[in-house]
């Protein structure tokens, strides 16, 4: 049992870490000299742009800052009840609450990932000219991530659902 709960712990942590990694780095569409995240618009590596008001389509990007921020909150609270359960459960109950925050967790990045696979193309196409790069390039390990911890949360949250406390 002790190994078991220690996978769970592990697992968790790793899922919150991916969170924390496709949220703040810059690397969602990245492309010959520029890389662009939620966040901001790097060319040539030094001239960042952050991502505001003159941005094209801001209130789709301010959705996607929004459901990532959501998404990392969610799993970190997830693991403080889930081991605040671990000593106030009684033995052969479920982690029930755990559980739901976890898959809304796993909701919310899943939300900001569609939302940017839907939105991207028309989110760099427009501003490109803007912001003095090309619309070519490819999706960064940020975005990729993203749906791995989509992935991650989502099998935490079922491992949650089944677990039970034993002693």
């Amino acid at each position: 049992m002790l190994v078991l709960l220690a996978f769970i712990i592990v697992f968790h942590i790793t899922s919150a870490a991916l969170l924390f990694v496709a949220t703040i780095d810059n690397a969602w569409w990245v492309g010959d000299e520029f890389f662009a995240d939620v966040w901001r618009i790097c060319v040539n590596n030094t001239n960042c742009t952050e991502i505001g008001d003159g941005f094209t389509d801001y209130a789709t990007m301010q959705a996607v800052q929004a459901t990532m921020i959501l998404s990392t909150i969610l799993c970190c609270i997830a693991f403080l009840i889930f081991l605040l359960q671990l000593f106030r459960l009684k033995q052969g109950e479920r982690f029930v609450l755990t559980s739901i925050i976890q898959l809304l967790s796993c909701l919310s990045v899943l939300i900001a990932a569609s939302i940017y696979t839907d939105r991207r193309q028309e989110l760099h196409s427009q501003n490109a000219a803007l912001y003095g790069q090309t619309a070519e390039g490819t999706y960064g390990y940020s975005f990729i991530l993203a749906w791995v911890a989509f992935a991650f949360t989502f099998i935490s949250g079922l491992m949650y659902l089944i677990l039970r406390k034993r002693k």
